[in-house]
């Protein structure tokens, strides 16, 4: 039986392939207050804002590439067990040819109506105020605003369980719930904490390995490490 591996990625992840990561040094989203353009009180408050906000984050998707990072992710599928689970919303794990990927946070490539969260399509074009569902409905983006549940989350809970090995990638571990997963891993479980700025140490967690690299250097690295274990 392929030994499972978990991996948990963040923004940085995706910051790599040159995807803005929407929070700027100074705590704005691309200029907006985090609330104007991902809460439902701001997509109630002003939606052509909102709609527009996740308009060029879609587009500026749709002209990027996956990483070296995403790709030696792929590539280990051939040896193990790979299960994904990501807070970014975009699709490039997908696109470098993981078969596995859970998104904590949402999809910016599919939308949902705003009567049925159950109710989602894929979407890769403009999303504008007037675009409704079959039933008339207004279309919003298929995200987790702030406020709103993260139903994923308990799929992601027993994957995180399960694992024979835990990475985390390109994320400060500070965006709850998301952060909470690294408590439900075996306590035995090897854990790699891959990120250029990591903020844990040695003694947070037994079984821990730093590598304080981008995921496009840290990720091969573990990779050859991983594949040695064979």
């Amino acid at each position: 039986m392929k030994k499972k591996i978990v991996v948990l990625t963040g923004a940085g992840m995706s910051a790599e392939s040159g995807l803005k990561t929407f929070r700027d040094a100074n705590g704005l989203w691309e200029g907006h207050d985090v609330m104007q353009v991902a809460s439902p009180q701001g997509f109630s408050s002003d939606p052509e804002l909102v709609l527009e906000f996740y308009n060029q984050r879609r587009r500026q998707l749709l002209q990027v590439e996956p990483n070296e990072g995403h790709l030696a992710l792929a590539q280990l599928e051939s040896q193990f067990n790979v299960q994904i689970i990501t807070q970014n919303v975009d699709n490039l794990h997908e696109k470098a040819g993981s078969s596995n990927v859970l998104h904590l946070h949402g999809e910016l490539l599919k939308v949902r109506s705003t009567a049925n969260e159950n109710h989602v399509l894929d979407w890769h074009k403009d999303l504008n105020l007037g675009d409704v569902d079959e039933t008339g409905y207004q279309l919003r983006p298929h995200i987790v605003w702030f406020g709103e549940m993260v139903p994923m989350l308990e799929k992601a809970i027993p994957l995180v369980a399960e694992a024979d090995v835990l990475l985390i990638i390109g994320t400060s571990m500070q965006v709850y719930p998301a952060a909470s997963l690294i408590n439900y891993v075996a306590i035995e479980t090897p854990i790699y904490f891959i990120d250029p700025r990591p903020n844990v140490s040695k003694s947070d967690f037994k079984n821990l390995t730093v590598i304080a690299e981008s995921a496009t250097l840290g990720i091969p690295m573990v990779a050859h490490e991983l594949y040695n274990t064979l």
